[in-house]
Parts: structure tokens; C-alpha cells; sequence
């Protein structure tokens, strides 16, 4: 049983070789107006391929970019009124500090000991 097995997967492989040979031969006696017509149209189709697949890469880029410089936009503006208040609070600080330092500098510079 077991023989008659492998006469049948040996009768298959060779069908398939054959199938393959006349594949093969086929595309061997193609005239070259059809080959080059078929490569030609692979070739516009690989470059529409990758076409698509650029602009679908640019568009992400883009999205990234809108993201990214937004949020920086922000965040520079949020920075300068944080800084901006910082500065202001500095300015007041020194202005009600700035009659002691002077009394106390003045004190210290006409004092003299002994």
C-alpha cells in the first residue's frame, strides 16, 4: 500500500514539473513587445507604490511637525509671561528693600571704630 503511495506523489511531482517546464517556456517564447510591456507596467506600478507610500510618510512628518511646533509655541509663550511676572516680582522686591540696604550701607560707611 505504502508503494502504491508513493507512485502516486512520484506521478505528481512529475506533473508538476512538466507544468512548470511549459510555464518556463511560455515565458521564454513571449515576444519581447509583451515582456517589455509587462515590465513596464511593473515598473509604474512599483512607482505608484512607492509614490503612495512617500506621501503617506510626508503626511506623518507634517502631522509630527504641527504637533511638535505647536506645543513649543506654547510652551515659549507660557515661559516669557512666567518670566515676565518673575521679573516684576523682582523689581518690586528690590524697590522695597533697596531704602535699607542704602540706610544700612551709609551706616556702615560713616561708622568708624576704633
Amino acid at each position: 500500500m505504502d508503494s502504491f503511495r508513493g507512485q502516486g506523489g512520484i506521478q505528481k511531482l512529475l506533473i508538476a514539473e512538466q507544468e512548470a517546464q511549459d510555464i518556463v517556456s511560455y515565458a521564454r517564447n513571449l515576444p519581447l513587445s509583451v515582456k517589455s510591456t509587462r515590465l513596464k507596467k511593473t515598473k509604474e506600478e512599483a512607482e505608484s507604490e512607492v509614490g503612495l507610500y512617500g506621501s503617506h510618510l510626508e503626511a506623518e512628518l507634517q502631522k509630527k511637525i504641527s504637533k511638535t511646533s505647536g506645543s513649543s509655541g506654547n510652551n515659549a509663550k507660557r515661559l516669557e509671561e512666567e518670566t515676565e511676572v518673575k521679573i516684576q516680582n523682582l523689581n518690586e522686591s528690590a524697590s522695597r528693600v533697596s531704602p535699607g540696604v542704602s540706610g544700612m550701607l551709609i551706616k556702615h560707611v560713616t561708622t568708624v571704630k576704633n
